[in-house]
């Protein structure tokens, strides 16, 4: 990751640390993290898109890292986040972007599909489904109850952030190796992620979007279809996410496209980097506009 260089950009009125790399003139594509990464979570993406001639930004969303973490969970609904992200491509001086995001970016990357289409080339969304595809299959699915069951503790005041900065973050870096496969993750890796989550207010900052949820963050997300297109991509030994929420999402678009990845799980992109490079470079090659 020798070309990435680092930019704090002004947005909706935060500021995002932002990873950039690949060629200013080329097509913009905006890279979003989910719970607990920061930009380095596409450690495996940025650099085999950027040789392909593209501009990509992977901005730490607010709450995470080096960018803002404003207080009060009503800062962090999908809204919020969605502005963020649409004040970053108005920034980098683009009409529009591709957006590729995972987990809970994933859910901002729906949210600005689904609202602000004019600023959305093409969406990939990575192991999270369509914000509003979640509570229908709960109401068909106790075990995505039980799966979902680590929000609701998220949503308690002060104790999971107590926990999860415990002996220098040993649950967090344990729930990350232990829902992935085996060297997904290097212990550099966590070392890496360690330094993140120990930014003052971070732990705070990245659980408020999950304390976002009952102040009507996902019910914010329209139920009509997302026209632009969209590729889902899905790593099928998810522990958390079952694949009826990967199918039912199908149903909140007029054109996309479902694959599951083998040997992978919630973790798809660090675990089969060169399958998941390669369908994306595949989606984004369709129709391709912009110098290569």
């Amino acid at each position: 990751m020798e070309k990435i260089a680092f930019e704090t950009i002004e947005t909706n009125g935060v500021s995002l640390h932002t990873a950039v790399a690949g060629p200013k003139d080329g097509p913009l594509v905006v890279l979003l993290h989910g719970f607990p990464e920061f930009w380095y979570g596409w450690k495996h993406q940025i650099d085999a898109l950027a040789e392909q001639g593209y501009r990509v930004m992977a901005p730490d969303q607010r709450g995470y890292n080096l960018s803002s973490k404003p207080q009060g969970a009503e800062n962090y609904t999908l809204n919020d986040l969605r502005d963020d992200v649409a004040g970053l491509i108005e920034q980098s001086g683009n009409e529009k972007a591709v957006i590729i995001g995972h987990d809970w970016g994933g859910a901002v990357a729906w949210q600005l599909a689904a609202t602000k289409p004019e600023l959305v080339e093409k969406l990939i969304v990575i192991n999270i489904p369509h914000p509003q595809a979640m509570p229908r299959i709960m109401m068909r699915s106790p075990l995505q109850w039980v799966k979902s069951s680590y929000m609701v503790y998220f949503q308690i005041p002060k104790l999971p952030e107590a926990m999860m900065a415990a002996e220098d973050f040993s649950f967090m870096k344990q729930a990350m190796a232990g829902t992935s496969r085996k060297n997904a993750f290097s212990e550099e890796d966590l070392e890496r992620y360690g330094r993140a989550w120990a930014q003052r207010g971070a732990l705070t900052g990245m659980l408020n979007w999950y304390r976002a949820l009952p102040k009507g963050s996902f019910s914010q997300t329209p139920k009509r279809k997302v026209e632009v297109p969209v590729r889902i991509l899905w790593g099928v030994g998810d522990q958390s996410l079952s694949r009826k929420l990967a199918k039912e999402s199908l149903n909140f678009c007029s054109d996309a496209e479902l694959i599951f990845i083998g040997q992978a799980t919630h973790w798809v992109h660090h675990e089969q980097p060169l399958i998941v490079n390669g369908l994306i470079e595949e989606f984004l090659g369709e129709e391709k506009t912009g110098p290569l």
